[in-house]
This record gives structure tokens, sequence and C-alpha cells, in this order.
């Protein structure tokens, strides 16, 4: 998957912005104003191709046992987050799109209710 292909993805979700808050080269989606996704553009132009994706604790363990292109967060909580290299030898695109999935789940999971009902109506 190549990064347009990944950010519009990710910005067809409901309620999602793209935002660069931590300079021009980190690309952030949100949902409701909280990340569920980074990608450092310019580790992609570099042929670094990653994305920073929050998971749950338990599945982030087993993850990372399973798969050696996922690895705890850079820069992140390492509890909650997964930094997954997109190796297509290893992630495919459909389970790339499963895991950011799972983590705009999780975050849309984790608003308070008025907003969850807002996103998900």
């Amino acid at each position: 998957m190549n990064i347009e292909a990944l950010r519009t993805y990710c910005i067809s979700k409901k309620a999602v912005t793209e935002e660069f808050p931590f300079g021009p080269h980190t690309l952030v989606f949100k949902v409701a104003g909280k990340m569920f996704a980074l990608c450092g553009l310019d580790k992609w132009e570099a042929g670094e191709k990653s994305i920073n994706l929050k998971c749950d604790p338990d599945w982030a363990v087993e993850l990372r046992a399973e798969f050696q292109s996922i690895k705890p967060g850079y820069h992140m909580n390492k509890k909650h987050w997964n930094t997954v290299s997109i190796n297509p030898s290893e992630i495919s695109p459909e389970f790339l799109k499963e895991l950011i999935d799972h983590s705009y789940e999780l975050v849309v999971k984790g608003l308070p209710k008025s907003k969850q009902n807002s996103i998900l109506s």
C-alpha cells in the first residue's frame, strides 16, 4: 500500500481529520480530535514505510510475537501503540486495513458516548 492509498483509506472514515501537529514530516490522522494513526513522511520517502497504530494491549503483544514487521510504537506508549512496517511479504493491504480499523474503533470506543453516537450514527 502506498501513502496515497493509506491516506485515502484513513480519511474515508467518519469524523477523521488529517493534521501535522508534530511538524511537516509527521502526518497524523485523528477521529474527533484523538489520534489513531501517524506516519513519518520523511521515512516513507526514504523507503521505510511504516505507520503507528493504536492497539489493544493484549493483541499488541500477540501481533509483535507473530510478525517481525510489528514492533512497539516508536515514540509512543509501547503498551498501547504499535509501529507497523509495511512489508508486503508479511503485512497485506487487507491486514493493514484491519489494523487501521482496529485503531480507529479503539479510539472511538474511548470517546464520550455523545461523541460516539454522533460518529456511529
